[in-house]
């Protein structure tokens, strides 16, 4: 069981310094993608429980931004190369190497977890598994952002993605696994990112009851 995840580990340690200078200053040209990390953050805020994780961190800028949106935020990500950047660019702050289906978390631990677009490369099998193991980390009331690529058809699409394998999702599929790990969805965010790809960006935000 993901198996997968070796040729990504290794995708993306061959590209650390590209994919960080690519994406490190991403948000400033997103403003859906800021606001909804914006919203999680207040959101986890309200629950009075502090710590969020952001997992597959990459270079840590979004880690290092839900620190200044006043989270304790730390970042985990299955490539060391990323995490080794992640650390030498942000210091004061927390990232270690972790697997997303093993994430080194107590149980029912966390107010928050971020996954952007962090769980593309998994294939659909695989998927539940993950959101289990992110549930099994948040404590009752916490929350998850997951922002992926959504198709309009009735199935996840498999599509060559710049550094590895990737796959888009229907929102409404997505919607439905959210809610078979335990999870409540209860805003969405489709939007129209102007990608050669065609695909939509999509954010989800689901609480654990």
């Amino acid at each position: 069981m993901m198996k997968h995840q070796d040729d990504t580990r290794a995708a993306y340690d061959g590209v650390v310094e590209l994919y960080a200078s690519m994406f490190a200053n991403q948000l400033e040209t997103q403003p859906f993608s800021r606001n909804m990390i914006g919203t999680f953050a207040e959101l986890v805020r309200g629950t009075g429980n502090l710590r969020a994780v952001d997992v597959g961190c990459g270079p840590g800028h979004l880690t290092a931004m839900l620190h200044d949106l006043g989270l304790d935020a730390f970042g985990l990500d299955l490539s060391p190369g990323m995490v080794d950047h992640a650390r030498r660019a942000y210091p004061a702050l927390r990232f270690d190497e972790a697997r997303m289906e093993a994430l080194p978390v107590e149980d029912g631990a966390l107010g928050g977890v971020l996954a952007h677009y962090s769980m593309i490369h998994t294939p659909p099998g695989d998927l539940p598994a993950l959101l289990a193991e992110q549930v099994r980390v948040l404590a009752p009331g916490g929350l998850l952002l997951v922002s992926f690529f959504a198709t309009d058809g009735s199935e996840p699409v498999r599509f060559d993605h710049k550094v590895t394998p990737a796959y888009s999702w229907p929102a409404d599929r997505f919607v439905e696994l959210l809610a078979g790990a335990g999870l409540v969805p209860f805003a969405r965010l489709l939007h129209d990112p102007a990608s050669e790809r065609g695909f939509l960006d999509a954010h989800l935000l689901a609480r654990l009851p």
